[in-house]
């Protein structure tokens, strides 16, 4: 009856052949379907229950979904044993390979050198690898490795340069402290040490005292000062708990003035932590507690190595064994035909004070002829001429016969050298001027030799807390006080030309030294 092939219609608007659909969707139960001719060769089945045929496509797809699910989850067991097993074996190799790179000798040597400065000649006599060499030092001075390596460099070159110049200087110092010494001191002062500090005295215990001292010297008519470098149990001993510099330990003694450099080892009474510094008791506070200080390093670090920098680079000329704290500054020198002079200045701390202002500089002046100067040049010095401005543009005016009272003479090749003094009543100032000189073979035939300008100023400073401390009542009278120290001053500033030179305010010559025919001091 019906001509082609026959289609059986699962849905609305879904068609099959007859065929196909017995075969996949057999009839029976309750499935009722009513076929229909559509055109010449297909006929349309429509199904009226739907919902039981969605339901066994779900289980299906669900049946393939659990399929895929555990094949992934097969995979990534797979795959997760598989890594495990990548990883224990890299990291088995990388701590094999960790271990014979901390084993190779070699890489221990660049960190003995940078941490512990140990030369090869030190290795040689210990008899160790580098690797032994750096456990042993660390075990030893490990809490120290920030600072072990700058303040060893400082004691090996300080005392390089001072052992042929200054051999008893070397051999007064002290073996290194251990550290239950430096426990032994915290716990006598009730304060912890900077670890810089303890790293430098295990080192060397600071040194005997003895003079020349190890921290510099300076000389003057009436006056000599020499620091020795105190040990750790004499510091100690003079550690401070009174008001004005509590909390505060002695790094220096001298044993003529009785002048100390002072470590802060805890901020107290405006001084910060670690601070160096000289004390300069308040002549006006009327008050012990009130001492002003003169900051020399922020650290003990700091303080030491600048120290050794400016020994061992020539900055503090050595004279007869000693170490003299002269700054140089390399424009400060003048030529005037074959004749060359320099000037180097020290401030002395121990001889000012910043209330009243007085502040005390001394000067080292040079005088040299040329060693291809010709004979006939050879000069006898005459008179000099000073011109002292300080920081508020007062200018002074100095004028005298020779210097120190003598007319020196200056030949090819010669030196003259000599030190003089000067005070300000202002943190800095500076000096310039002349010598006149006449020559020995034409001795009407004079001439001036100039004195290059040299600036002179005193160290950082700060006040003490118990002058700021002081109410208005207070500070005004001690205002008035200084007030009448400064018309002193002026007053004899007015006084007789003639003693312009004789008053120990402004200038004091002294010989230094003058090789061949100078005497020292």
């Amino acid at each position: 009856m019906y001509e082609g092939r026959q289609r059986a219609v699962l849905a609305e608007g879904t068609v099959c052949s007859a065929a196909d659909w017995t075969t996949a969707w057999p009839v029976g139960g309750a499935r009722r379907l009513v076929l229909q001719e559509v055109g010449s060769d297909s006929g349309r089945v429509t199904c009226e229950e739907t919902g039981e045929l969605m339901q066994v496509l779900v289980s299906q797809a669900l049946k393939i979904f659990i399929l895929i699910f555990k094949l992934f989850s097969f995979l990534f067991f797979f795959f997760s044993i598989l890594t495990v097993n990548l990883v224990t074996v890299s990291c088995c190799y990388v701590s094999r390979r960790l271990s014979q790179l901390s084993s190779h000798d070699p890489l221990w040597r660049r960190h003995c050198k940078k941490y512990w400065l140990i030369s090869e000649e030190e290795k040689t006599q210990k008899n160790q690898c580098w690797k032994s060499l750096f456990i042993d030092t660390y075990s030893d001075v490990g809490r120290y490795i920030d600072h072990y390596a700058a303040i060893k460099k400082a004691w090996d070159d300080l005392k390089k340069y001072l052992e042929p110049r200054c051999p008893r200087m070397v051999l007064s110092l002290k073996e290194g402290a251990r550290e239950e010494d430096l426990d032994a001191v915290e716990a006598q002062i009730g304060c912890k040490l900077p670890d810089d500090y303890r790293c430098s005295y295990r080192i060397h215990n600071g040194q005997k005292l003895v003079v020349p001292g190890l921290l510099g010297s300076m000389a003057l008519s009436n006056h000599y000062r020499s620091e020795d470098l105190l040990d750790v149990d004499t510091a100690a001993g003079g550690f401070q708990q009174r008001q004005g510099l509590k909390y505060c330990l002695p790094l220096t003694f001298c044993i003529h003035t009785g002048l100390s450099q002072y470590i802060a080892v805890e901020a107290a009474e405006g001084r910060n932590k670690n601070e160096v510094f000289y004390q300069c008791p308040d002549q006006m506070a009327r008050n012990p507690a009130a001492i002003d200080m003169f900051i020399i390093g922020a650290t003990f670090t700091d303080w030491f190595t600048s120290y050794v920098n400016s020994v061992v680079s020539g900055g503090f000329p050595i004279i007869r064994d000693q170490i003299f704290r002269y700054v140089h500054d390399p424009e400060c020198v003048a030529t005037t035909g074959d004749i060359t002079v320099s000037v180097s200045t020290s401030f002395l701390p121990e001889l000012s004070s910043v209330h009243p202002p007085h502040y005390f500089f001394t000067y080292r002046i040079r005088i040299e002829m040329s060693k291809d100067a010709l004979p006939e040049k050879a000069c006898q010095l005459d008179s000099r001429y000073w011109r002292i401005t300080n920081a508020k543009g007062d200018v002074e005016e100095v004028q005298g016969p020779g210097v120190v009272g003598e007319f020196p003479i200056i030949s090819p090749g010669r030196v003259y050298e000599y030190t003089s003094c000067t005070t300000f009543s202002t943190t800095s100032g500076y000096m310039e001027g002349y010598y006149t000189f006449h020559f020995l073979y034409f001795k009407d035939k004079i001439f001036n030799v100039a004195i290059p300008r040299f600036h002179m100023a005193c160290p950082t400073f700060r006040v003490s807390i118990a002058r700021l401390e002081l109410g208005p009542d207070e500070y005004e009278e001690m205002e008035d006080a200084e007030e009448e120290e400064d018309d002193d001053s002026a007053d004899m500033e007015e006084s007789d030309e003639e003693d312009e030179e004789a008053r120990p305010r402004r200038l004091f010559d002294v010989p230094i030294r003058r090789r061949r025919y100078s005497r020292l001091f």
